[in-house]
């Protein structure tokens, strides 16, 4: 299981995240792991509707590297998990996983730049959230 340090998404694998064999469709890591880093940020007190219409800032995701172990089926409950790698000026590193119970399914590192909303370049990470993650 993952560290306790570690913030922790719990879900659970619906029949619409699989495959006709059950397993839960590759690319479907992806979005639980974006539930999770959204969840994550709420823990911390920032909505992400809420960031935009304070700071005009929203993340995105820029560069992703998962690797598969075993396969999440039907039915599983899952936990994903979030930690900060490295946070720069304009982009985080984190690190995230899915487990099932004490198996680790998935691991990946996902690279998130922070952007302005309404023109897309780079721009810092809001002050409020940077201190929390130093």
């Amino acid at each position: 299981m993952p560290a306790e340090s570690t913030f922790r998404h719990r879900l659970r694998v619906y029949w619409e995240d699989t495959d006709a064999g059950g397993v839960v469709f590759y690319a479907n890591y992806l979005k639980f792991f974006e539930r999770a880093r959204t969840e994550w940020l709420r823990a911390l007190g920032f909505g992400q509707q809420q960031l935009r219409q304070d700071t005009g800032a929203i993340f995105i995701v820029a560069a992703t590297g998962v690797q598969y172990r075993l396969p999440a089926r039907l039915d599983d409950v899952l936990d994903v998990t979030v930690a900060v790698r490295e946070a720069g000026r304009a982009s985080m590193l984190i690190a995230q996983q899915a487990w099932r119970e004490h198996e680790l399914l998935a691991e990946g590192d996902i690279r998130i730049g922070c952007v302005d909303a309404g023109t897309f370049r780079p721009t810092r990470i809001p002050t409020p959230i940077l201190d929390m993650l130093r």
